[in-house]
């Protein structure tokens, strides 16, 4: 579809993934979600899927999925996303701060517009990180 949109998350752990789904399910339909466990996943499809890309959302500290894969984390994400033209606003939402910020740093020098939204309580992406995104939805095109 030409005129879809998408959002790409970077997120390991399985509830996390299946309550931000939810989440972005009260949304637009049409919106489509991409989550990647890892960051080579996510890097691997960017290419294929960042000109519909509408919202980013990147998680830091990633956990193999198994012993044999190395998972990666959000800095190489970001290092990589850096490297490339701004496509759509991206929400940092680790809870590693030192790293979190160094994203934050990264993506900001190289002009992509960064939210950062802290994982606090347990009930942090059904409300401030659905806040953030809903925010952001508005200004998908």
């Amino acid at each position: 579809m030409p005129n879809e949109r998408l959002i790409l998350i970077l997120e390991d752990a399985q509830s996390r993934r299946e309550r931000m789904t939810a989440v972005l399910g009260e949304f637009d339909s049409s919106i489509r979600v991409f989550v990647f466990p890892t960051a080579a996943e996510f890097m691997r499809e960017y290419e294929a899927l960042h000109q519909r890309a509408c919202i980013i959302s990147l998680d830091h500290d990633l956990e193999s999925p198994n012993d044999d894969v190395d998972p990666g984390d959000g800095t190489m994400v970001a290092q990589f996303l850096a490297e490339r033209e701004p496509a759509c606003p991206v929400i940092v939402h680790s809870s590693n701060v030192e790293r979190a910020d160094l994203m934050i740093y990264l993506l900001q020098n190289a002009g992509w517009r960064v939210e950062r939204v802290g994982p606090i309580g347990d009930d942090w992406i059904e409300t401030s990180w659905r806040i953030e995104l809903q925010k952001l939805i508005a200004g998908c095109a």
